[in-house]
């Protein structure tokens, strides 16, 4: 008797697991178009601008989710070099997008909810530190609050990434020349009674608060807040991101940059396990990668870094068809995962990011190379 219940378990437990969810993109048939195989650069030279793209909570799931819904095709997938990073935190093996995004920042790993800090709470510099050391110009797109964590990471240091009032007050001294994002609400009605997006401008900055007047910029410092709370859903929001972030290249004049693009919501729809959305807002994030690598291959002298700062949910495709786009798949979690998180590189410098490395590696070499 006990045989065949243990062989029966099996069955027991497959008939319980949930059935997963399918989705079929509607939408444009690919969603965006994907850039034709990318030109071989040498090895062994030295970026004059770096680009580095972070899909929060996009993990190698994520990614070909997308890629079975966009009919077998992705930007991303287009980079000739590939690796993998390891993502936990200096105190948890689980990490947040605090401590994720500080080591892929600061190239330092840090305390789980610590925003540009190290472990003792003390700020540290980021990537856009060392990039105006350098003489370069520096940009950052996003499309959630600029509190948000990951934002914060390159621009702020706070030991708690949901201490807003104090992250938000770094930014007026942040210094860096072109921001883009939203959390208008977050900047403006605050328990002190101070007005940041006053500040901005207090300090130089020509601050935007819609879109077309963004598109219109002529001259840095830019600080463009273009939403109240976070950014609308795509594809409900157009090509508002992709947009606001080619307008940081475009103003950069042929000037050395570094910029951080961040996909913020992969993440925060693969908390609510909406299979529909996570998969949308991750070809959102593509369709901007594809305009920043279609950029990329024609100037010749940019690096782009493609990555994580962590996987969210644990998702797992179960079956599906990249010819009719159709995906079924299943969420193993509401929180995020140890998941390692894929690397894409493409241009100068691009052949250092392969192999397994830790997050903070990733920020060290991208250091290096500044």
């Amino acid at each position: 008797m006990k045989r065949v219940l243990f062989c029966l378990l099996p069955l027991v437990l497959i008939a319980c697991q949930p059935s997963g969810r399918t989705y079929t993109y509607q939408g444009a048939v690919p969603y965006t178009p994907v850039v034709q195989t990318l030109p071989t650069v040498a090895v062994g030279q030295v970026p004059k601008n770096i680009i580095l793209m972070i899909g929060d909570g996009m993990g190698l799931s994520q990614v070909s989710a997308a890629w079975v819904a966009n009919r077998g095709a992705l930007n991303l997938l287009t980079c000739p070099y590939v690796g993998l990073s390891r993502t936990y935190c200096a105190n948890a093996l689980i990490t947040d997008s605090g401590a994720g995004g500080t080591a892929l920042a600061c190239g330092q790993k840090t305390n789980y909810g610590s925003v540009g800090c190290d472990t003792m709470g003390a700020a540290l510099p980021s990537l856009f530190t060392y990039a105006r050391q350098a003489g370069k110009r520096t940009a950052m797109s996003v499309v959630c609050r600029l509190c948000d964590a990951t934002p914060a990471d390159f621009c702020c240091h706070c030991n708690d990434r949901s201490n807003y009032d104090s992250i938000n007050a770094c930014y007026p001294s942040c210094g860096v020349d072109y921001i883009a994002g939203g959390g208008a609400a977050f900047l403006t009605r605050r328990k002190d009674g101070r007005n940041i997006i006053s500040e901005m401008a207090q300090v130089g900055y020509h601050v935007y608060r819609d879109a077309d007047s963004l598109m219109a910029a002529t001259d840095f410092p830019v600080f463009a807040c273009l939403a109240d709370s976070e950014y609308v859903p795509a594809p409900m929001r157009g090509d508002l991101f992709s947009r606001q972030t080619m307008k940081a290249v475009a103003m950069m004049n042929n000037q050395p940059f570094l910029m951080m693009v961040e996909g913020s919501c992969i993440d925060d729809w693969s908390h609510a396990n909406n299979l529909e959305r996570t998969i949308e807002e991750t070809l959102d994030f593509d369709r901007t990668v594809g305009e920043v690598l279609a950029w990329a291959a024609q100037d010749g002298q940019t690096l782009v870094v493609i990555t994580a700062d962590h996987e969210t949910a644990g998702l797992t495709l179960l079956d599906g068809d990249y010819q009719t786009g159709r995906v079924l798949a299943k969420f193993a979690s509401d929180s995020h995962s140890n998941i390692h998180v894929p690397v894409y590189a493409f241009g100068p410098g691009a052949e250092r990011f392969t192999g397994v490395m830790e997050n903070a590696e990733l920020s060290l070499r991208l250091r290096q190379l500044l």
